[in-house]
């Protein structure tokens, strides 16, 4: 009986397909290595004539006091 159900078929995307093959070509260029890896990415970033946004590194509170998301003000962030 658990030979009557039909195999399920997986649903392929070629873009999600696509940047996973892209991601794990970057990947391997720095040697498997998360640092490396972020580095890299971050100089290409950086050198792509882009603006770049950066998230603020302290966080804001609102007029209750509140800590709110530092990019956005949307979302209290729990203490």
């Amino acid at each position: 009986m658990d030979n009557d159900r039909s195999p399920v078929e997986v649903w392929h995307d070629p873009i999600v397909a696509e940047v996973r093959q892209v991601r794990e070509a970057l990947f391997a260029e720095a040697n498997y290595d998360i640092h490396e890896f972020c580095r890299r990415l971050s100089a290409r970033q950086e050198g792509s004539g882009h603006s770049v946004v950066k998230r603020g590194s302290t966080p804001i509170e609102d007029s209750l006091g509140e800590v709110v998301h530092p990019t956005s003000g949307a979302g209290k962030v729990p203490r």
